[in-house]
């Protein structure tokens, strides 16, 4: 991988917006039981691809929380690694736009549907269970 390139001061480029992303929230990943519990008893919005759970954990806070699950319903460790790979690859596009700072989000993948579901269908449906959640919040 090369590092992003620095301005040229003969030619007048800069490197493209998407790599100086100042005002973007960070999104860290939950790790720890006890978390991937609170969110359990939280609100959930589910999808023809996927549940979401999501809570408000300390408003203000500027980092959003990612958390991906799948149960062996999902498949062998193939499978549950091919849904946790795409829940991922959406999460990274639709909670850097919609995800709110301050929130934990818990992505739990379906048997046979996650992993065969197109990518704009499965990031629409992301998109839709994030705006349910953050809409009953409110």
């Amino acid at each position: 991988m090369t590092p992003p390139k620095a301005p040229d001061p003969q030619d007048g480029t800069s490197p493209s917006a998407a790599l100086s992303c100042a005002d973007a929230p960070t999104i860290t990943t939950i790790k720890r039981r006890a978390d991937f519990l609170r969110a359990a008893r939280a609100d959930k919005q589910g999808t023809k691809s996927m549940l979401v759970q999501g809570r408000i954990r300390a408003p203000g806070e500027p980092v959003i929380r990612l958390g991906f699950t799948c149960s062996k319903k999902v498949g062998n460790a193939v499978a549950r690694n091919r849904a946790k790979r795409r829940l991922r690859a959406a999460a990274r596009e639709v909670v850097a736009e919609l995800g709110r700072p301050g929130w934990d989000y818990v992505l739990i993948g379906k048997r046979d549907v996650t992993a065969e579901r197109p990518y704009d269908a499965l990031k629409s449906d992301l998109a839709y269970a994030l705006h349910q959640l953050h809409g009953r919040a409110e």
